[in-house]
């Protein structure tokens, strides 16, 4: 799962308010099909009843910010959506991996509980994650314990403006910010079907936490006598481009299903390396990877 961006569904609706809003309403919110049996509700968000939706989803590049495994692991993960009210959402999500050593093995699985708010002009959301990965996962991302963070969007008809703030917790914490751009292409048919292109460009920024080692000369030196080089070791924090990422998420949508397809092309920045210790370097490079997603809801 690359950057934790949700599936652009509002785009069905984009530049028809009315819509949009209902739809807000009824989306968001991943739920464990494995574990948890899904509860049929009203699908009329007036009635203040929750919804329900499920998919499936299926990755074929698993990463973060481009940072990736040396397997180059794939991930399925099935998928239930349940709001709670019109702007309250919980979720969550497990992860099934799979690669060259193991197939469809479970790595964990991640929970969001968030609000979020619509208007004709502006999208404002903030929600807070807890993964649940293995202890033996091997996920470029799973030593993350929690994260928050406030996403906030505006329309225009030219291009829409996206923006957005993150807090990580690991064994530190870590700072996230992410910018972007996109453009709705939106064509209805007469048979009630939707079909949305919606080409995008992110830039992701972050704190890293790493070791930086270099020799220093002592300052015990006498007369002509030099000093001695000794190796010293500092924990290092700094905050920095982490990536690019051009997608282009393709949706089609009729009834109460709906398909997602989403190629992506992502380049890695500022990877942090340590010479002769590839234990504690970023492995990553640039990637096309892509997203695929059939839901229905009830």
């Amino acid at each position: 799962m690359s950057t934790g961006h949700s599936f652009p569904e509002w785009l069905l609706f984009a530049n028809n308010p009315t819509r949009m809003k209902r739809f807000f309403s009824l989306m968001m919110a991943f739920g464990l099909l494995a574990f948890f049996q899904p509860v049929k509700a009203q699908s009329d968000s007036a009635t203040g009843k929750p919804q329900v939706k499920i998919s499936v989803n299926y990755n074929t590049g698993l990463n973060y910010f481009g940072r990736t495994d040396s397997l180059r692991s794939s991930g399925f993960f099935p998928l239930a959506e349940l709001w709670l009210s019109e702007k309250v959402y919980v979720n969550a999500a497990p992860v099934f991996v799979s690669n060259a050593v193991q197939n469809f093995n479970y790595a964990g699985t991640v929970a969001t509980i968030g609000y979020q708010n619509i208007t004709d002009k502006w999208i404002t959301g903030i929600y807070l994650t807890k993964p649940f990965y293995k202890e033996s996962s091997e996920l470029v991302q799973s030593a993350l314990k929690a994260q928050g963070g406030v996403n906030l969007a505006y329309q225009t008809k030219l291009v829409n403006i996206n923006a957005g703030g993150d807090v990580k917790l690991s064994d530190k914490m870590d700072f996230g910010a992410t910018a972007g751009l996109d453009h709705v292409f939106r064509v209805e048919a007469k048979d009630g079907s939707i079909v949305v292109v919606n080409p995008s460009f992110y830039a992701y920024a972050g704190t890293q936490n790493f070791q930086r080692s270099y020799y220093k000369k002592s300052k015990t030196g006498f007369l002509l006598f030099p000093g001695n080089n000794q190796l010293v070791t500092e924990e290092v924090s700094r905050f920095g481009l982490l990536a690019y990422e051009a997608t282009v998420p393709l949706i089609y949508s009729k009834g109460k299903v709906m398909l997602i397809a989403t190629p992506a092309y992502i380049i890695p920045q500022n990877l942090v390396t340590v010479p002769n210790r590839p234990d504690l370097s970023e492995r990553g490079e640039k990637m096309f990877y892509g997203t695929l997603t059939a839901k229905y809801t009830f």
